[in-house]
Formats: C-alpha cells, structure tokens, sequence
C-alpha cells in the first residue's frame, strides 16, 4: 500500500517527466542522468549565443524602465530626493518583475515552477541589489544628487552580469529546481 507521501512524489515525478517532455527535453531521470540517451542535450554556441543576446535585450529593456522610473522618482520630481535607495528599489522592483517574466518565456523557455523560481530571483536580489542600493546611496551622498544616473548605471551593469549566471545556473536550471523541490518536499513530509 502506498502512503500519501510516497504517492505525493509519484505525482511529483509524473509532472516533472511531463515537463520535461514539454520543454524538448528526452530521456533521463529526475537526478540529471540521462541513462536513455547516453548524454546530455547540450544547447550549441550558437543557441548559447542567441540565449544571452535575448537575454540582453529582455535586460537592457527592464534596465531603461529601472532607470527612467528611478530617475523619475529621485531626480526629476524631487519626491525621493533625499532617499535614493527608495527610488531605486521601486524602480528594481518594476525592473525584475519585468525581466523574470520575458527571460521565463522567451529566453530560457522555462516551464520550471514559478512559486520556486520567483523566490529564487528574490533571493539573488536580497544578497546582491539590497547591498547596492544602499552601496549606490552612499554614492549618491558623496558624488551629489547630479550623478545618481551614473549610479543607477554602474549598478545596473553589475547587476546585468551577476543575474545573467544566477538566471541561467539556478534560477532556470531545471535540474536545480527539481532538486530544490524534492528537498523541500523532504522536510515537509518528516
């Protein structure tokens, strides 16, 4: 007889295996081995290539809405003037929202759990973006008021490379979310 946490990960396993069907993906087993097909389907240079191009037009769109936003709120209205690092996590906000969903869809294809991957993006912006804004603050404080776009950009392109390899190796890694998943399926079930 099966319990209800071993049926829980047959059901697991069943949407994984679905998923991975969905995504192009064959052969293989939850733990990454592809024992059916004898090797890994690894993406070409060329599809590698492609990859980071889209993901570098998804970013550079969500960095123009960073910075306007940021801009708009520290800057020209003078509503954050003395708080840049609010102004910028709104904008960061506005940004990530935007760039999780366009690389989700159109740059990694990723058909991964989103109530797992979104909390991973935020995870990457708590350990890094929070230290610069409040980096890009004092910044702010020490250059003046006149060059928070400059700020605003040196953060941005930290933030564009740093995120691309968090994206691409955890975020949307489907091995790692499978993993992630079963371990928190673990624990749940003791």
């Amino acid at each position: 007889m099966i319990n209800e946490s071993e049926q829980d990960l047959i059901e697991y396993e069943t949407a994984a295996a679905s998923a991975d069907l969905c995504c192009g993906q064959t052969g293989g087993d939850l733990t990454g081995n592809n024992e059916n097909t004898g090797n890994e389907d690894k993406p070409s240079r060329k599809q590698q290539f492609l990859q980071f191009l889209k993901f570098t037009a998804f970013s550079a769109s969500a960095g123009v809405i960073q910075l306007l936003s940021t801009t708009v709120l520290h800057q020209w209205t003078g509503w954050l003037k003395n708080y840049y690092y609010i102004a910028y996590a709104i904008g960061l906000t506005l940004s990530v929202i935007w760039n999780f969903t366009f690389n989700r869809k159109f740059t990694f294809k990723a058909a991964n759990n989103v109530t797992l991957a979104m909390p991973l993006v935020i995870i990457y912006n708590c350990i890094l973006v929070v230290p610069m804004a409040l980096g890009g603050d004092a910044l702010v404080k020490l250059w003046g008021d006149d060059y928070g776009i400059a700020v605003t950009v040196i953060t941005l392109l930290i933030n564009f490379i740093t995120e691309f390899f968090w994206d691409k190796f955890i975020v949307f890694n489907e091995k790692v979310t499978i993993r992630l998943e079963k371990l928190f399926r673990r624990r749940k079930t003791k």
